[in-house]
């Protein structure tokens, strides 16, 4: 039998991932779990062998699990998004010092400003991102470099032995 799926391909000749491709993944599950070895799918679906269907298979598992995931990821980036607008408020808002209740003025009669809750607006803020970054992959891990020279050393051949 012919690929059905042989023109879903793209510019570099992989295969792409279609809505017919995934409802035959879904329906090579359904079969699995009624007990049906990989050949049989592999015969009743047209896959060229039985490491395809088992492909097939758990890619549908993985789209199963990925639903749900992505849903929560999201959920996880709305708050994550709320704490970082929070935060930003109270970057933007101005703040006076006040002491035992009461407002501390300034030689010249203003409130004095306190820099304090900007300051912790902006580390929230920036723990905020760091968040983000991890949650969504975004974040590199450090790369370490070195410099400097190796030495090796033969041991057991004497070096005469080599010319």
């Amino acid at each position: 039998m012919a690929n059905p799926n042989q023109d879903a391909r793209d510019g570099r000749g992989h295969y792409i991932r279609t809505p017919e491709t995934a409802a035959r993944d879904a329906r090579a599950a359904e079969l699995r779990a009624q007990n049906w070895t990989l050949q049989q799918i592999a015969d009743e679906l047209g896959f060229s062998d039985r490491s395809n269907a088992r492909d097939a298979v758990r890619r549908a598992l993985t789209d199963i699990v990925r639903g749900p995931a992505e849903r929560l990821l999201s959920l996880h980036m709305e708050r994550l998004e709320s704490l970082y607008e929070a935060a930003i408020e109270v970057l933007e808002a101005d703040h006076i010092v006040v002491s035992q209740g009461r407002i501390v003025f300034g030689e010249d009669g203003r409130p004095l400003k306190d820099s304090g809750p900007k300051l912790a607006a902006i580390r929230e803020a920036r723990y905020t991102l760091d968040a983000f970054w991890n949650l969504t992959g975004m974040k590199k891990p450090a790369k370490v470099e070195h410099s400097g020279g190796v030495t090796y050393e033969v041991v057991g051949v004497d070096p005469a032995d080599l010319t």
